[in-house]
């Protein structure tokens, strides 16, 4: 789209739109932040700042083998000369390159306090500590003098800095780098020295190697830590195909006299920070397998974090899978391979791509230093010749020096010289002029003539260039490579463990009041009846299970809630009411508990006659507003829930309020997860609506067991013969029951 022409007001000032100047300012600053601050350049890995710190350090002369010096000197350096930014900024980006714990190989030499890995940000003020390069940086460096890289001016115009650095190496994915730009960010992890370079050999011998076979070289990325990459090796493949994905990182660990100890944590993660995470857990008695923690880091074990198990019986390897689920002990990486290619455009690139073009960065490279070399002997050669034509005409050179007022134009004419080797002859001192020198002359001839052909051999080869890049590739990998510190393994996933397995496991009782409230008694060999209660209320039903069980309520309308059983408040006092935790429907009140094993099945049934066996899994309730269990016939309230162990040779007894009983097989009732279920026993639904006639209690009793029936302070003890009796078709009346047990209050089993 055109861009309309500027429009001027009476005073000359051009004026705008605002839609078009904040269109432009932006776009020019997005531009700015992508290209000159956020992403890396592929051929030197770095950006603006850092490319500018390692120049600036190199023309201070902070090479590996100086002095340390202080490192305010080389920020105002950066900042005055190269990067007119905030001392702050540049000063974080130099420690980011000076810490071996960031950095897979660090570009700076640090001395002072540069940062741990528990507080990276914790790094003393500039004018504390020194730096100067490090062995690596002339990876960098070294060819920059060689003609192989654009110059251009600095932000004043009065010096010049490199547009980029011939770096020797790919350290685009050596080091990584991290950034936010505008619309985009890049997360390029560390790699291997040595598999990169492999990589980059392989596709010198083969430019149509795919992605699977460089991966043979680089099978993911290499950190400066020790933990394991558990990302598996497929997943990695993928992220090198596509630019984009994620990789998790694990902590290293093995046991030493039944404790855990911890060496090597995933990158960028603090110790500290991961013990305050377990301690916080330990405080909320979500682990009650640890006892103790402890952090022996020191000097000579950078990392050394000790979990204390409380028995030799807990399970190390579950429990440091939860830790890793939990915890920082495990971390995931985003992965990112945006960088701004040769071209000058930001693009998410593949492992293939990158490659491919660093090498094609890396061949102009060698082709401008040899071209370089090649023009500085040819100049040599130049200047040599003519020095040999003046020294085999020395007197006549002598001569015209001393007899013309402008000797360099004469001897130009007399003997065909250039003006470059007019003045090389003008500008010779008079003791080479002496007899050994012809002999020197030639020697330098010689020698610069083979240089020449050499270098121009090379330059004419393909081959000869590939031959020479990857010679040096391999003299690099070899000085400077290192061994993989990140391990790629095999590992189970990480998962956190529930409660009830974070939970001890002990015996206790919960009792429900006729009020709704509700404790928890330590043991199964207590009588809740004798517990205090408050006035007006008193015990209702109780349920013996396991502290790491969940136990489920019934409200009056059928509905089901559940909570862990260790939540609930001990029976040394009254409890607290159920309606702190749920909140049933208006006008409903709970009446009955069960719990325990999440497969054991219960009878669900109404005092009209109906029920259905369900198990408890299916009756837990995870909302404050349960759900739907029990549904309930006009009239008809929840009967207290009873154990069914084995519908198959198990039976129900059912009695109702006029003395009539009912026994039927447990079987012949469904299995549902919710619902009125299966007529039981037969009671007109007229008479259950009055209130006149209802079931009083059903129970499931054990083949060959006993049921005692209890009728004030009587009671009726039946054997299983005794039952048979009472045996029926499901849904009829029943039998009477013998005279005084007509008012039956409940049933429950004999011994």
């Amino acid at each position: 789209m055109d861009q309309e022409p500027p429009q001027f007001n009476a005073d000359g000032i051009e004026q705008l739109p605002l839609r078009r100047f904040t269109e432009k300012a932006y776009l020019d600053y997005s531009m700015y932040v992508i290209l000159d601050r956020a992403l890396p350049y592929i051929g030197d890995g770095l950006k603006p700042v850092q490319r500018r710190i390692v120049y600036a350090m190199s023309e201070l002369g902070l090479s590996a083998a100086s002095k340390h010096k202080k490192s305010a000197r080389t920020v105002g350096d950066v900042l005055g000369k190269f990067h007119p930014h905030g001392d702050t900024a540049c000063y974080e980006a130099m420690v980011l390159m000076a810490q071996d714990f960031s950095y897979r190989y660090p570009l700076i030499d640090g001395q002072g306090n540069w940062g741990s890995p528990d507080d990276p940000k914790s790094f003393a003020a500039m004018r504390y500590t020194e730096a100067r390069l490090t062995p690596y940086a002339q990876v960098l460096l070294s060819e920059l003098g060689q003609g192989t890289v654009e110059w251009v001016a600095n932000f004043d115009g009065t010096l010049e800095e490199p547009a980029m650095l011939p770096a020797r190496l790919p350290n685009v994915l050596l080091n990584g780098a991290t950034g936010i730009a505008v619309g985009m960010a890049t997360d390029i992890p560390p790699h291997n020295l040595r598999e990169v370079t492999s990589a980059c050999i392989r596709l010198i011998e083969d430019p149509k190697a795919s992605i699977a076979e460089l991966c043979e070289h680089v099978p993911g990325p290499d950190f400066p830590t020790e933990a394991e990459i558990v990302t598996p090796r497929s997943d990695l493949r993928k992220l090198y195909e596509s630019g984009n994905g994620s990789l998790r990182m694990r902590a290293r660990w093995h046991k030493d006299q039944g404790a855990i100890v911890i060496t090597a944590l995933p990158y960028q993660v603090s110790g500290a920070r991961v013990l305050e995470q377990i301690a916080a857990q330990m405080q909320a008695k979500k682990l009650p397998w640890v006892e103790d923690l402890r952090d022996e880091s020191d000097h000579e074990n950078p990392t050394r974090l000790v979990i204390v198990p409380r028995s030799n019986r807990v399970d190390s390897e579950r429990m440091m899978l939860h830790l890793f689920a939990t915890t920082d002990l495990e971390r995931s990486y985003r992965v990112n391979l945006n960088m701004i290619g040769l071209d000058g455009r930001p693009q998410v690139k593949d492992l293939r791509t990158i490659l491919t073009e660093w090498l094609e960065f890396r061949f102009t490279t060698v082709r401008r230093r040899l071209q370089f070399q090649l023009d500085k002997v040819l100049e040599r050669l130049h200047l040599l010749e003519g020095l040999m034509v003046a020294f085999l005409n020395l007197d006549e050179v002598i001569r015209i020096i001393r007899s013309e007022d402008e000797p360099k134009p004469v001897l130009m004419k007399r003997f065909d010289l250039s003006e470059l080797q007019a003045d090389f002859i003008l500008d010779t001192k008079l003791r080479h002029l002496a007899r050994l020198e012809e002999m020197k002359i030639r020697a330098e001839q010689d020698k610069l003539s083979k240089e020449r052909d050499e270098l121009q051999k090379t330059l004419g080869s393909n081959q000869r260039m590939k031959t020479l890049i990857r010679k040096e590739l391999t003299a690099d990998a070899e000085k400077y490579g290192d061994d993989r510190r990140s391990p790629i393994v095999a590992r189970a996933a990480a998962e956190a463990m529930d409660e009830t397995e974070l939970t001890p496991s002990e015996p206790i009782t919960v009792v429900l009041s006729d009020k709704g409230w509700v404790r928890a008694a330590k043991g199964h060999d207590i009588n809740p009846a004798e517990l205090s209660y408050k006035a007006g209320d008193g015990f209702r039903q109780s349920v013996r299970l396991r502290s790491n069980q969940q136990v489920v309520f019934l409200d009056s309308t059928g509905r089901s809630y559940s909570l862990a059983a260790h939540t609930l408040p001990s029976a040394r006092g009254q409890g607290e009411p159920l309606t702190g935790r749920f909140n049933p429907p208006s006008g409903a009140s709970f009446v009955a508990t069960l719990g325990g094993d999440p497969d054991q099945w219960w009878l669900l049934a109404s005092d009209a006659g109906y029920g259905f066996r369900v198990q408890a899994k299916d009756l837990l309730a995870n909302k404050k507003g349960g759900k739907a269990a029990l549904s309930l016939p006009a009239g008809a309230q929840v009967l207290r829930p009873c154990v069914v162990a084995d519908a198959d040779s198990d039976r129900l007894v059912a009695v109702t309020n006029e003395g009539r009983m009912l026994v039927i097989p447990a079987s012949d009732l469904p299995e549902m997860l919710r619902g009125k279920g299966n007529k039981i026993i037969g009671i007109p639904a007229k008479a259950v609506a009055e209130r006149s006639e209802y079931v009083v209690d059903i129970l499931a009793v054990p083949d060959g067991g006993k049921v005692r029936l209890n009728s004030g302070k009587r009671y009726l003890v039946l054997r299983a013969a005794d039952l048979n009796a009472y045996e029926g078709e499901r849904g009829r009346r029943g039998s009477k029951l013998p005279r005084g047990f007509q008012k039956v209050d409940s049933i429950e089993p004999a011994e």
